[in-house]
């Protein structure tokens, strides 16, 4: 399996399916809000806020819905307060995952979450049981047919990226968090538009699963990320090849 397959696998139902926009902008309303709850409003000022954005346009959430999460968590359009939290275990086959939350219960959400571990032949560990196996990095990935990989490269590497891959026909930028916002606005001023972009927690290694533990795997991630309080997931496994993930 190829990196950019590796990558996909992680975040698969972050992708820009019809069928889940709606509740993908949801999650992205309340990342913006507590963002600039905690920051301000101001993008220019307020690095993590200008993170979420890049993230937002990448997957085509309008500009109107942007700003009213701004108002909103700046408390301009009535705020929630939300509390940020890590949820680490294990799903079927070893397969270590990290649960991103935004809640305003924690007590419902730690009873989901337990909930669909438990459920989907997964358990629940302490904190730091799986997080040393992940790295935060950006990503932002082009379509290799529509963008010229050299220029793309040059770009990039200018403005502070690590590394560049090209797989599967996906062109993969990848860089720190701190770097994130520059590249993503170096490569958006030369007008390649990306097929996503994302500051994630990728895995050191990954754990390599047949076809029936990959079934077992992806349906819990799509209840976890099917939730409501829950922002991301992130996990090792390395679906095999063949394998279709389900939208």
């Amino acid at each position: 399996m190829s990196g950019h397959r590796k990558w996909a696998t992680i975040k698969h139902a972050k992708g820009i399916a019809d069928a889940k926009r709606g509740k993908i902008f949801t999650k992205f309303i309340k990342e913006i809000s507590i963002a600039a709850r905690m920051g301000g409003g101001d993008p220019d000022s307020n690095p993590r806020l200008r993170t979420v954005i890049i993230k937002a346009r990448a997957a085509n959430m309008p500009k109107d819905n942007i700003e009213r999460a701004i108002k909103k968590g700046t408390g301009e359009d009535g705020a929630t307060a939300y509390e940020e939290l890590v949820y680490e275990g294990y799903a079927a086959g070893g397969v270590a995952v990290m649960v991103e939350v935004l809640t305003d219960n924690k007590n419902r959400a730690a009873a989901d979450v337990r909930n669909i571990f438990t459920k989907n032949g997964g358990n629940l560990g302490t904190t730091g049981s799986v997080s040393r196996m992940f790295q935060r990095k950006g990503t932002i990935e082009y379509d290799a047919d529509k963008v010229n990989e050299d220029e793309v490269m040059e770009v990039a590497l200018e403005a502070g990226a690590d590394d560049i891959v090209n797989e599967d026909g996906v062109i993969t930028v990848t860089t720190t968090p701190e770097a994130f916002s520059a590249v993503a606005d170096a490569l958006n001023a030369k007008g390649f538009e990306s097929l996503s972009a994302d500051v994630g927690m990728v895995p050191d290694a990954y754990t390599p699963v047949d076809k029936e533990t990959a079934a077992k795997v992806q349906k819990m991630i799509d209840r976890l990320e099917d939730n409501d309080d829950v922002q991301n997931v992130y996990h090792t496994a390395e679906f095999p090849d063949d394998f279709e993930i389900e939208e």
